[in-house]
Formats: C-alpha cells, sequence, structure tokens
C-alpha cells in the first residue's frame, strides 16, 4: 500500500525544524511512498534531523543550503527506502547522502535551493553548535583547517570528533573497515596539527 505525501502528517518539532519539516513534505507532495516509507522517514526526522542538520553545517557555510541538503537526503530516503536492507541502516545511509550532498554541494558552489534569505523567513532552528564555533577566531582556524583535510580524512574527523559517532558508526555511515578510519583519522591529526600550528 502506498500514500502520497499529502497525507503526511505535520510532525511536532520540540528541536525547531518545523519549517524544515514542511518542505521535505511539500517537495514530497508529487511523490508516492509506501507507508513504511513514511513511517521511516517521521521516525527519522524526529530523531536524527537535528543532528544531520548540524553535520551538513560543519560542511558548508549557509545555514539554508544545510537544510537544503538534509531536506533532499530525506527525500531520497523516502524514495528509495525499500532498497535498504536493514532499517537500523537507515541513519547511516542519512548520514552518507548529507556527506556526498555537502561535498557536491561545495564542489559546484550551489546556492540554496529555496532561495530564501534568512530575514525573509521565521528562524526556527536554535543556535547549533556549528554556528557558536564558527563565532570563535580559534574555533573558525580549526574548522577551516578540518575542511581542508582531503575528502575521507575529513569525513572521518567530522563524524568522530564533532558528531561523536563510534568507530563502528562511521564504518557504517562511510562503508570502511574501523582499521581504515583509525588510519584517516590519524593522517588527518597529524594534518591538522601542522595547519594549526602554522601562523
Amino acid at each position: 500500500m502506498s500514500v502520497t505525501a499529502t497525507s503526511m502528517p505535520v510532525v511536532p518539532s520540540p528541536d525547531g525544524l518545523t519549517a524544515l519539516w514542511a518542505a521535505v513534505t511539500a517537495s514530497l507532495q508529487r511523490e508516492t511512498i509506501s507507508v513504511e516509507a513514511e513511517d521511516l522517514v517521521i521516525r527519522l526526522f524526529q530523531t536524527e534531523g537535528r543532528s544531520l542538520v548540524r553535520l551538513a553545517r560543519l560542511f558548508v557555510d549557509d545555514r539554508d543550503a544545510a537544510e537544503d541538503i538534509v531536506q533532499e537526503a530525506f527525500l531520497r530516503l523516502a524514495r528509495h527506502a525499500a532498497k535498504i536492507d536493514a532499517i537500523e541502516r537507515a541513519p547511516a545511509y542519512l548520514r552518507s547522502i548529507v556527506l556526498n550532498l555537502a561535498r557536491d554541494h561545495n564542489r559546484r558552489g550551489l546556492v540554496s535551493l529555496r532561495h530564501h534569505a534568512t530575514h525573509n523567513r521565521d528562524v526556527d532552528v536554535d543556535d547549533a553548535p556549528a554556528d557558536e564555533l564558527v563565532r570563535s577566531e580559534e574555533h573558525r582556524r580549526v574548522l577551516e583547517a578540518v575542511r581542508r583535510l582531503p575528502q575521507r580524512q575529513r569525513d572521518c574527523v567530522t563524524l568522530r570528533y564533532f558528531e561523536e559517532l563510534s568507530m563502528d558508526g562511521i564504518a557504517s555511515t562511510l562503508g570502511l573497515s574501523v582499521n581504515s578510519i583509525k588510519t584517516h583519522l590519524q593522517r588527518a591529526m597529524a594534518t591538522l596539527d601542522r595547519m594549526l600550528v602554522e601562523p
């Protein structure tokens, strides 16, 4: 059985992500998704939405762009939910999509999909740790150094130290072995030490 997204309920969002949820459901209006996919999207939005916006925000400078990336990740999840072998892997699948979309965004220099200036809409996302990081000059230097790391190193550092995922969680998200992740983290930390010591 399938439903159109127009029947998807309004999800109360204690995290302040109501506008993002509205954007997700509006984008899905022309989609036909299964009831199971709908339930999965709702559940994961409630449990992972804020974390995913924070993750995207670490890779892109613009909050609207970060929300657009997360919106697209949830759309892809809804479209391809039937292909996920194990439902417990869905959060890792979402994180992987967010990382890939953030890379694409930075590679292409994309602008926010909604093209809305922040002052033209209600800001319903509280200041996230990523926003607080950017305010401090020292933290800005660290964040910029992390962004300059090679892709795999940057992903591993971000997931381990900013998102505080376990090694197994990182392995699940990136599709790498734990030993490979350890190697990427060691190399990244050595590179960051050199970058941050330079004047």
